[in-house]
This record gives structure tokens, sequence and C-alpha cells, in this order.
């Protein structure tokens, strides 16, 4: 058994809170499962998060309907209500921004860290849809708002460290804040080497390390207004994905905005929020460091994104408007060269993504009505004009091959369409929706060529002709508060016209040496998309309570087989103790057996398991200062498993120690 020491000294990550969809912080521990993470810098209200260094994919893991697909210990790529990325709208601080990997392995998350946050706001199905259009959700990672605190200069540093693969986290924070000007700037260092699985059997290419940088900067014009701008710097080498066949060398994001905020509280315009934005990401895939491959191959990719959006909320007696009018241009380009063995034979090249450049222009607006104290109804509506091009001749030329008819061009109009009613009383609450989304086909979906998909062993070839995917939802919540027992209950259903997933084609050849063939991408007539999830809450006193969720999810094609990736039967139970100074918790959770796998997309079916972990926190108050205490034992039990998620059933950590120490100035 390995020992465990850390000394962490926190200031940017030291609080967790979650909340309801309306983001009203609530103190709850951390199997509270809701549907939005805060995340609050600078806050020690509450302290019982397990790690106060985890990491956003970490934190995510935490809401209900929330699962991280792995396909290494990085960049874990988010799935909402069964749906991955390409049905989801993932935006920072309501800002577009794309991946530059065509094999996800550089997911939106990836590319912040906790320092960089104040939440996550987590919202399914066309509740998600403020940002940009969707189907399954939308996930926003939001920055901190405006500082001015008059509080002069803090500093702080973070050190930490972990046992099962040696991973260390350190940081700085530096911010000045008074009442006309604030600047902050933090960073944060995060490297691992390979993990453990049960039983310590070393997961090979499971290593990182990444580095992220803030400055964040604001100036009050007037009582009302403020001008703010933004810079993140996120750089990642060294990745490993032992699910994959091959590593990734850099994952570079540089994220910059500059924003002007007007508020006025006795005004009919209560706010207004208009904002610029660039990112830029570069992501490299390489095979350098695995021995006896078939080729050798680089695979580097480019994604930028120029955007704006202006949001305003506005108050008229029972109306409580959101509008907001947004838009972005994004190029995306990817290359393959392969390297053949033989010095004689020539090197090969393609674009996977051929230079493929999309304008988008939308408008949001969402009407919240109150009926009377206890009875509201929300209506929501988003429009937008979607534009793809596909810049390079030689990628037309390439697709053409497949689907003789493309265009260099194409543009669609797409519909989102929602409404809700709420009804609140003081026993229970309930909320009934309905809802219709659209969403364009992604990049790799319309335009990809040769994508390797190693869950499957098949090359994936894009469709420049598929149809919008459409989809109509139904979902209810209901709460329950009896006394120290509080139940809720969460349920989604989603019908999803032209499901865009990938068909095989058997005339085509593979690229990848060993591949079983290609798939092209094509639209069932429709697939269905269920989940339940059953809350509990339980206060034994004011200082034990016990906290539990269970859920179920159902996935079929409209040929009646199994949807690939949907959790099985999952659970999680947790006993609380919390005092002011000291808090503890046991927490066990596991899956069932997942026995409604889909064989043909390369599934398999995935024995169920229990993992059981202990967590201990302590806080203490130096003068004006506070340091807080996080330490623990994941997997006490060093259980060997794998979850459905896991590409290619990679195994999950085996027991691991952890100590985190934050100190906080005031």
């Amino acid at each position: 058994m390995k020992k465990c020491f850390i000394i962490g000294i926190c200031f940017f990550c030291s609080h967790i809170l979650f909340s309801q969809e309306n983001r009203l912080e609530t103190k709850k521990d951390t199997t509270i499962l809701q549907e939005t993470i805060v995340i609050a810098q600078r806050k020690l209200s509450n302290y019982r998060q397990e790690k106060t260094l985890s990491s956003i994919d970490a934190y995510l893991e935490k809401a209900n309907q929330v699962t991280m697909i792995k396909r290494g210990n990085y960049a874990w790529e988010p799935s909402l209500n069964n749906m991955v990325s390409d049905r989801l709208n993932v935006t920072i601080d309501g800002m577009q921004i794309f991946g530059a990997c065509t094999d996800k392995m550089d997911p939106i998350t990836s590319y912040v860290d906790v320092s960089n946050l104040e939440q996550v706001s987590i919202n399914s199905g066309q509740e998600g849809a403020e940002n940009g259009h969707c189907i399954g959700g939308g996930i926003d990672l939001q920055m901190a708002p405006s500082k001015f605190h008059n509080s002069g200069l803090k500093t702080s540093i973070d050190l930490g460290y972990e046992t099962n693969g040696n991973y260390k986290t350190t940081g700085l924070d530096v911010e000045y804040s008074g009442n006309k000007f604030y600047l902050n700037t933090d960073g944060i260092f995060r490297k691992s080497d390979n993990y453990d699985a049960g039983n310590e059997k070393e997961v090979m290419y499971s290593q990182f390390q990444k580095y992220n940088f803030s400055l964040q900067s604001g100036y009050s014009l007037s009582d009302n207004n403020v001008l703010e701008a933004n810079i993140i710097y996120d750089k990642a080498t060294d990745i490993g994905y032992p699910a994959l066949p091959m590593d990734v060398s850099l994952a570079e994001a540089l994220i910059i905005s500059v924003t002007h905020r007007y508020k006025n509280g006795s005004a009919r315009i209560k706010s207004l929020e208009s904002r610029l934005y660039f990112n830029t990401i570069t992501h490299i895939m390489d095979d350098s460091n695995r021995p006896d491959v078939p080729i050798r191959m680089d695979m580097p990719g480019w994604s930028d994104t120029y955007g704006f959006y202006s949001k305003a909320t506005l108050k008229e007696k029972k109306h409580s408007l959101l509008i907001n009018l947004n838009g972005f241009y994004n190029k995306s380009l990817a290359e393959m060269t392969m390297y053949p063995n033989d010095p004689n034979q020539p090197d090969m090249f393609m674009y996977t993504w051929p230079d493929i450049r999309t304008l988008y222009t939308g408008l949001y607006i969402n009407d919240h009505i109150a009926l009377n104290p206890s009875e509201s109804v929300s209506t929501a509506l988003r429009l937008g004009i979607h534009r793809n091009k596909i810049a390079k001749r030689a990628g037309v030329e390439s697709l053409q091959i497949f689907h003789p008819n493309v265009k260099e061009s194409k543009s669609c109009f797409i519909l989102s369409l929602s409404g809700a009613y709420t009804i609140k009383k003081n026993t229970f609450d309930a909320t009934l929706g309905l809802g219709y989304g659209e969403r364009a086909p992604s990049v790799s979906e319309g335009y990809g060529f040769f994508l390797f998909n190693s869950f499957d062993n098949y090359d994936y070839i894009g469709n420049p002709n598929l149809k919008n995917e459409k989809a109509l939802e139904l979902n209810t919540k209901v709460n329950f508060k009896f006394d120290a027992l509080k139940l809720g209950i969460t349920s989604s259903f989603f019908h999803i016209s032209n499901y865009i997933i990938g068909e095989t084609d058997n005339t085509a050849k593979p690229m990848t040496i060993g591949a079983n063939g290609v798939r092209l991408y094509n639209a069932l007539n429709h697939a269905s998309i269920f989940d339940v999830y059953l809350n509990t809450t339980y206060n034994f006193s004011k200082q034990i309570s016990f906290n539990s969720s269970i859920g179920y999810n159902y996935g079929v094609e409209s040929n009646k087989q199994n949807l690939p990736l949907i959790r099985p039967l999952s659970y999680l139970a947790e006993i609380n103790y919390n005092t002011q100074k000291f808090n503890a918790a046991l927490q066990l959770e596991g899956n069932g057996n997942q026995s409604k796998y889909s064989s043909f997309y390369g599934e398999d079916e995935t024995p169920a398991y229990i993992v059981l972990n202990l967590n201990l926190g302590n806080i203490l108050y130096l003068k004006n200062n506070k340091l807080v205490f996080k330490y623990g034992v994941e997997n006490i039990l060093d259980a060997n498993y794998s979850t459905y998620a896991d590409w290619n059933n990679i195994p999950r950590q085996g027991r691991n120690f952890y100590l985190n120490a934050s100190y906080i100035l005031f």
C-alpha cells in the first residue's frame, strides 16, 4: 500500500456548490446530484467537496445525466442524456469553441480549469439552447463575474500530490481589486505518470501534463457599465491515450474575449451583456512513442473561431425576457500523413477535415411568465442560419468518390422550441416540459474523410448530404419535502428523427491497417432515448445526513437494435457527518451489468461493479485566514473494473490516497 503526502495551498478552487437550475447557490453535499454545478471561487462557505483540486471532468461526473467518456486519464468527453458531444452545445461563458481533433481527444472541457471558472451550467435538452442549437442539452463553463471588491492585493499558491499515478498539482494566483479596477491572474500545472488499475496493474500510455493560465481584468466605466477583458491559455503535452492507437504531443488553446456589461435594476432593461471573442486550437496526434506500429502517422488539426453575442434581460409586469443574438465563424482543418516503413515508398497525405468553414447567426428568446406566486410558464425559441463551405478543392474531390453530387457549400435553417409549466408549493414542486430541437451535422459527420474509430474498428466517411437531426422531447421533474426527507424524480424522453450514425459500406476498402471496413455517416429513420433518476436526502440530525441516487437509461434505434453508449442501471449512496470544522463521508457507487449493449458499434457486455470511497475534511481559522484540508481514499477495495463509458474497456483507477490543503488569505 502506497503512502500519501500532499500539501496544497489553494486560493482559486477551494469551494464547490451544487445548485438547482435556477442557479441559486445552496449548500449541498457532493452527492446531491443536480443539473448545475457551481464552482464558486474564493469562498469557503462549503468545503465538503471531496477534492479541492479536482479537474472539471471530475466535477461534471457529479451531475445525474452526465457521464464522462474516458479514452485515457485526461480530456474526458462529456455525455449528457446518453448523447455525446455532437448532439450537445458545449460553450465557455457563452462562447463557441470547437475541438481540433477528429478523434474527440480534445473536448471543450479540456481547455479550461477550475481556476478559470465560477460555475458549470448543465441544462437538459432544449433548456440548453440559449447559446446554440442542440439535441441532448447544453453545458456552459462560466467564468467569474466582475470582482470590484476593493480588497487590495491577494496572493496564493497551490501544491498537490496523489499516490495513484504520482499525480502532482501546483498553482499560483494573484489578484488586485479596487472600486474601479480589478486584475486577476492565475496559473495551474498538473502532471501524472501512468496510473494503476486495481491490483496495481499499470495502465500504459495514461500519462499527461497540463498548464493553464488565465488573466481577467475589468474597469468600471460608471455605476452601471463595466468593460472586461479575458485571456485563457491552456497547453497540454505528452498525453497518453491507452484506449486509442495514438497519443497526443500537443493540445493547445488560446481564448480571448472583450465584454461590456450593463446593469440597472430599476430600468426596464435589467442587464445587457455584449462580447467579442476569438479562440484558436492546435491539436497534434502522433504514434512516435508506440512500439511496432504498422505505419507511422502524424495527424495535426486546427480550429479557429471568431464570434460575438449580445444578450439582454428585460422585466415587464409578469414577463421576464432573455434575448440573445449570437454568431460565429469557424475554420476546421485536419490532416493525416502516413510514413511507410519502406523508404522507397512515398509518404501518403490527405485531409481528414478539408478546411471546413462554418458561419452561423442565431437569435434566442426566452419568456418566463409568472401566472401567480406558485405557478409559472416559460417558453423559448431559437432560430438560426447555418452555412458550411469546403475550402480545400482536394476535399471536395475526395468526398465526391462517395458522394458524387457534393457541392462546395451548403446552408440550412435551424429551429428550436420549448415550453415548460412549473408549480411550487410548500411540500413539493413540479415541472413539465416539452421541446422540439434541430441540429446541423457536425464537421466529422458531414465532411470527415477516413476517420478511424477504434471503438468499432471502422473507418468513417462524412456525408455532406445529411439533413438536420430533429428531436421531440418530454421532461418532468418532481421534488417532495417531508421535514427531514427530500425526494426528487427527474425524467426525460427523446424521439430523434434523422438520427445520424454510421452504416457499413461493403464496397469501400478501409484506409487504416487492420480496420474491419468502412462506414458512411447516414441517418436512421428515428431513435428513442429515455432516462429517469430518483434522488433521496434524509437528515438524521444537523450533523448526519444520507444521500442517494439511482438511475435507469434506455436507448434503441428504429430497427429495435440497442444504441451505443447508453448508461446501465447506476446508483450512489453516501452517509455524511458535518460540523463547522470537520466533515466525513463514506460513499458507495456502482453500475449494474450492461446487458443492453450494441455489439454492432463495438460494445460488449460490461460487468457490474461497486466502488467504496472515504472522504474527510478539516477547516482551521488562522486569524483572518482559513486553512482547509481535504483527504481520503478512493476505491478503498482496489477494485479492478471498467464502465460502459471506458473506451475499449480500459480499466479505471485502483486505490488512490489523496490530501489537499487549501490556504486562503482574506
